[in-house]
């Protein structure tokens, strides 16, 4: 399993991403970071991988290859989990996201890649 992980930061918030990304995972609400349109961005990843057999509300399974990945929202984030999935799928699911200026958190890394990175 590969793991992604996205929220957007308010306005002149910016925390220690390792704790943020532990707060998400323990599905607290973390202060700092903006609510997320998650219906809207379902919805959307939706769209983009219409061609992907949905298994159920949140997970997709590429019928014509491998791998498959699971979407967990919160009202400030969104986690996919991805299994055995291709990197320019994953790649897709970033581009995805960055439509609604949600950056990635690579916690395999650990590294968020945003234009505040050091």
């Amino acid at each position: 399993m590969y793991e992604l992980v996205f929220w957007r930061y308010l306005e002149g918030f910016y925390l220690n991403h390792q704790e943020v990304y532990e707060a998400i995972i323990e599905q607290q609400e973390v202060a700092g970071l903006e609510q997320l349109p998650t219906i809207v961005i379902l919805n959307r990843i939706n769209s983009v991988f219409s061609k992907w057999d949905k298994v159920d509300e949140n997970s997709w399974k590429n019928p014509n290859g491998k791998g498959a990945f699971q979407v967990e929202a919160t009202p400030q984030s969104i986690q996919i989990d991805c299994y055995g999935t291709e990197g320019k799928t994953m790649n897709l699911l970033v581009d995805t996201l960055a439509e609604f200026k949600c950056p990635l958190y690579d916690p395999q890394v650990p590294e968020r890649y945003d234009e505040m990175s050091e």
